[in-house]
């Protein structure tokens, strides 16, 4: 039952974005930065855990599980630092996440011959 319910909400997640690259004149860059901050909204009202409890994976590996994350990280950096955590708190708590994005970002620039679109 876990790996169905991971299906259905990580496949609507991505059934939204594709209506919303379709259908509207939303580049994916945008449509981008709207799931994180989805899911950074989410996460500050602690409403993304409660996806997370019915998706599983469907819900922790999309885009807005990283604003999500990156919401948590400043909450707790606010409640250990003050304000000053509100800063740095999401890119200690991300800190993986985007190592991890541009570390194969460059690899796979390496293994293949990125192009610009014409």
């Amino acid at each position: 039952m876990e790996y169905i319910s991971a299906f259905i909400v990580g496949g609507l997640i991505c059934v939204v974005a594709q209506i919303l690259m379709d259908t509207t004149k939303l580049t994916p860059a945008r449509i981008l930065v709207a799931f994180v901050t989805i899911g950074a909204i989410l996460g500050g009202f602690g409403w993304y855990d409660k996806l997370v409890e019915i998706g599983g994976a469907g819900a922790t590996i999309p885009l807005p599980s990283f604003g999500n994350s990156l919401a948590k990280a400043a909450i707790e950096g606010v409640e250990k630092d003050g304000l000053l955590g509100a800063f740095t708190g999401g890119i200690t708590g991300a800190a993986g996440g985007i190592t991890a994005a541009i570390f194969f970002g460059y690899l796979m620039a390496i293994i293949f011959n990125p192009k610009t679109k014409q």
